[in-house]
């Protein structure tokens, strides 16, 4: 896998991770019962960006250990995929 490769999918598996992080420990103004003038009740309280972001990049992390995994030791073939066709070298 070349360097720009492993960037690319790092970049796509953290932003995706975020996104499923960003929900976790969330209270919102109307919860805490202070809403700031000009939000929104549902907006957080307060974010935690910082944490949630640091999670984000470790569980990133690991999930791209296992995708590197399987793409450098080719653990998983195209050939594998029951629904795909099966390629012959023949053709």
């Amino acid at each position: 896998m070349s360097l720009s490769l492993s960037i690319a999918t790092y970049f796509i598996i953290w932003w995706l991770t975020l996104f499923m992080v960003l929900p976790f420990g969330v209270k919102t103004q109307q919860e805490d019962g202070d809403v700031v003038p000009g939000s929104v009740e549902s907006a957080p309280a307060v974010p935690h960006m910082l944490k949630k972001a640091l999670i984000t990049s470790i569980i990133a992390g690991i999930i791209f250990a296992v995708v590197y995994s399987v793409y450098t030791y080719n653990l998983i073939s195209v050939d594998d995929i029951p629904f795909l066709p099966k390629f012959d070298e023949a053709n």
